[in-house]
Parts: C-alpha cells; sequence; structure tokens
C-alpha cells in the first residue's frame, strides 16, 4: 500500500501525498515526542521530517518498509534538533549585573505541592495493567515494538511471525489499549 502511495506521490499525485501525510502523522508526532520531550516543538518538527522525506522520496529504498525509512528520518531530525537546541544558562550562584548594580537571584520551588509525580506514576501504573490485559499473542508484540523498540520486520524475525500478522497484532493490541484505557479514564 505505502510503496504504491510512493510511486503515485512520486508521479506528483497530491492525494498520495496526503494520505502517507494521514497515515503516518499522529505516529510520527509521538515518535518525536519521545525524543525531544517539549509538545510545543513537536509539530514543527513532523511537518518538516514530511518536507525532507518529500523532498527526498526518490531516495527511499524499496527493500525495506516506509515506515521504516520515515521513522529513520524522524529520528535523524530529532536528534539535529536536539544538538543544534542552545540551552542559554545562568548561573542562579553568580549575581546579575544590571544598570543599577549587581542582583541576585531568588527561584521559587516549581516543583513543591504538585501531583506531577503522583500522576506520572498513576499514569504508568495504568498503561502497565493495560498491557498485562492484553492477550499473550498482543503483549508480546506491544513490549517488543514499543519498549524494547524494536522494528516490525525484527518483531516477524524473532517470533518467527510474517510480518503482515506482526503488523495486524499490533495494530488490534493497540485498539484493545485504547479500548482499556478509555474505559478507565472514562470512570474518573
Amino acid at each position: 500500500m505505502d510503496r504504491n502511495l510512493v510511486d503515485a506521490a512520486l508521479t506528483g499525485d497530491q492525494k498520495a501525498y496526503e494520505q502517507l501525510v494521514d497515515k503516518y502523522q499522529r505516529a510520527l508526532y509521538f515518535h518525536i515526542l519521545k525524543l525531544v520531550r517539549n509538545r510545543d516543538i513537536v509539530d514543527d518538527l513532523v511537518q518538516e521530517v514530511f518536507l525532507k522525506a518529500f523532498d527526498c522520496l526518490e531516495s527511499y529504498n524499496r527493500d525495506y518498509a516506509f515506515s521504516t525509512w520515515i521513522y529513520r528520518i524522524a529520528a535523524n531530525h530529532s536528534i539535529d534538533y536536539l544538538r543544534k537546541k542552545k540551552l542559554s544558562t545562568l548561573s542562579i550562584d553568580e549575581p546579575i549585573q544590571g544598570k543599577d548594580g549587581d542582583m541576585t537571584m531568588e527561584l521559587t520551588d516549581e516543583g513543591a505541592g504538585t501531583d506531577r509525580d503522583i500522576m506520572q506514576k498513576e499514569r504508568r501504573t495504568l498503561i502497565r495493567r493495560a498491557i498485562e490485559s492484553l492477550p499473550e499473542k498482543y503483549r508480546v508484540v506491544i513490549r517488543m515494538r514499543h519498549m524494547e523498540e524494536m522494528s516490525y520486520e525484527d518483531i516477524a524475525e524473532n517470533l518467527n511471525l510474517p510480518l503482515g500478522t506482526v503488523k495486524a497484532h499490533i495494530f488490534r493490541a493497540r485498539e484493545l489499549l485504547n479500548k482499556y484505557l478509555k474505559e478507565r479514564l472514562s470512570a474518573y
């Protein structure tokens, strides 16, 4: 399917481009978010990944899955972004020189009194329970894909399953996880 869309896109078919974007935009968003951990810039990075991918679409090697190729572009682009990002640092111990003389900095404890750690722990527990609730064949592929970050091809090889079966199992597992999480979150 993806190869057909790539071929159509190479001929200038705008709908093929749109279908590829629709298919991968959400997945790339979360893939990049895991790497950069800053929701404010993820949308921009996703768009830049698509621009890069479509710019060099003719270099796509059809021996590999399109998803593998675009995920690699996303990972490399995210790493490049992180390398280029320069954080301006400021010493909190040294006085700052201003027009009216030296000033010292006082920082408030932003973490005091927040429930962020508790919420993250609850979220991790909920996700762990959701994964544990899956039938074994789905639980194994989800762990391999999302916890061990294995490619579909590697999962298929390790489990001695056809690639299509692995993809179907992952798709079904995600549906079950989504249903489980929606049911649990609606109870809150």
